[in-house]
């Protein structure tokens, strides 16, 4: 053993024990905790147990529950069983939790019963970027992502899997049944045990068919026409080619330092009505008058772009071309030219559009317009096979034109909204590793996202400032 760095005797005594405070650097982060727990007013953020009954065993202040939980999702430990056994071992958390060792329940029920209180924290961290002007002037980019729930797809049921599963069961049921008719005839005065091991396979398909009609039953009731076993609030969506059970994750990330502005745990399995919501949430967030959102084409929907502008928000987001005009090899809207003084459109051939009716069509009013000199038009078999080429405009088409507008005088932004969210999610999901979420319904999974947000943020806001900058800056 010459040569190496020698430890210390485990036998040897000492005079004086050292602190606990000492085998915490100035720097460390779970100071950066404790400080940002110890100035939050956790009664009013919702937090039970704050004011403790006189009576019965003496509970655990919420804080040192709250630093237990920041800490753990900090250092990528979700679990409340993982939470006792460090409790018992790691320094850190000893000297954050005074030496305090909480049981697994009593970690999982603090969780459980103070989930709006614990989403509030998150927010609260986020005015604390505002206040230090973290935060970009007036962009942000907003994205979803699928995150799995704590349900299988196998224990997740449509309409589709139903009718897949019992023909799968139809078909089990019934090559049983030959195999069991050809035993019979091979040994007809005597039961074997393969005749005994078929009649019971049978009987267990048969059992498999009647509770997928239950199922099937539930499904047809449910709004969705969905049915989760394990957790009832989670959906099967699509992602990346496939499908996953989970849910869909919305986060408005800030343009500068990637801060996690806002976000929502949603049940959609698309994010075309999710924009407007998120956005004025970010707003809020940011207590700004006005706010530019650079989103994927995925979140394109005409009345979703109307309200964000209302609400003093500006998309930017690339236009969903839903005609098929294009692949058919004929012209498509954007051939067309609209002229918003005459309220008239100009078709490549030059001819005028004008006017003709307007209709109501699921709520939206629509302008039809078109041409009469159609027929006579040379480029009519690259423009249409009906007699006149009709277009239709919509009331507040002139918000979208006005977004295609910005998007266009700001060519990277689709580039500043990938290298701004996808890493985001990219980091969140690394961090959760392959199970996401570890506990079940939409609430409890938003609480669970919360604690990961803050604890990305504590971390990027860490890595900016330093942990005793952060510290200095929550004293004041």
């Amino acid at each position: 053993m010459k040569r190496f760095i020698q430890g210390q005797d485990r036998t040897q005594s000492t005079l004086l024990p050292e602190l606990l405070d000492e085998y915490i650097a100035e720097d460390n982060p779970v100071r950066v905790i404790d400080v940002f727990v110890d100035q939050l007013e956790l009664s009013e953020l919702g937090f039970k147990g704050v004011n403790p009954a006189q009576t019965g065993r003496p509970s655990y202040h919420p804080a040192a529950m709250l630093k237990l939980y920041i800490y753990g999702y900090l250092n990528r430990i979700q679990s409340s069983r993982r939470l006792e056994a460090e409790a018992n071992r790691n320094v850190e958390l000893m000297w954050l939790i005074a030496r305090l060792k909480p049981d697994f329940i009593t970690i999982a029920r603090f969780r459980n019963e103070n989930g709006p209180a614990i989403r509030k924290v998150c927010s609260q961290f986020v005015g604390l970027c505002r206040r230090l002007n973290l935060f970009a002037d007036s962009m942000i980019a907003i994205d979803g992502s699928k995150f799995k729930a704590v349900n299988s797809s196998d224990n997740n049921y449509t309409q589709a899997k139903i009718k897949t599963r019992m023909q799968e069961v139809e078909k089990n049921i019934q090559q049983y049944l030959d195999d069991l008719e050809a035993t019979d005839i091979s040994s007809p005065k005597q039961s074997t045990p393969h005749q005994v091991r078929l009649t019971e396979r049978i009987a267990m398909f048969q059992a498999q068919m009647k509770a997928l009609e239950t199922i099937e039953a539930e499904v047809q009731s449910s709004p969705d026409k969905q049915l989760s076993l394990t957790d009832p609030d989670a959906r099967s969506m699509q992602h990346r080619g496939g499908g996953i059970v989970g849910y869909n994750v919305q986060a408005a990330v800030d343009t500068k330092h990637h801060l996690i502005v806002a976000h929502e745990v949603t049940t959609a399995g698309h994010d075309r009505t999710q924009l407007a919501n998120i956005g004025k949430q970010a707003k809020d967030a940011l207590q700004k008058e006005t706010l530019t959102v650079v989103a994927d084409k995925g979140y394109y929907k005409g009345e979703e772009v109307v309200a964000c502008v209302e609400n003093g928000i500006t998309p930017i987001m690339p236009k969903c071309l839903t005609s098929g005009n294009k692949a058919n090899g004929l012209f498509d809207k954007r051939h067309f030219v609209y002229d918003p003084k005459s309220n008239t459109y100009q078709c490549p051939a030059g001819d005028v559009l004008i006017e003709r009716f307007r209709s109501l069509e699921k709520g939206k009013q629509l302008s039809t317009y078109w041409s009469s000199n159609c027929k006579q038009c040379a480029l009519k078999p690259s423009c249409t096979t009906s007699d006149q080429r009709r277009v239709r405009r919509w009331e507040n088409e002139a918000v979208l034109d006005q977004m295609q507008v910005n998007l266009e005088n700001m060519p990277d932004a689709m580039k500043i909204r990938r290298c701004t969210i996808e890493h985001t999610f990219g980091t969140l999901k690394h961090w959760m590793g392959a199970s996401h979420f570890l506990m079940k319904t939409k609430s409890h999974v938003s609480t669970e996202m919360s604690l990961h947000i803050l604890a990305y943020n504590m971390k990027r806001v860490m890595k900016i400032m330093g942990s005793v900058a952060l510290m200095k800056a929550m004293a004041t």
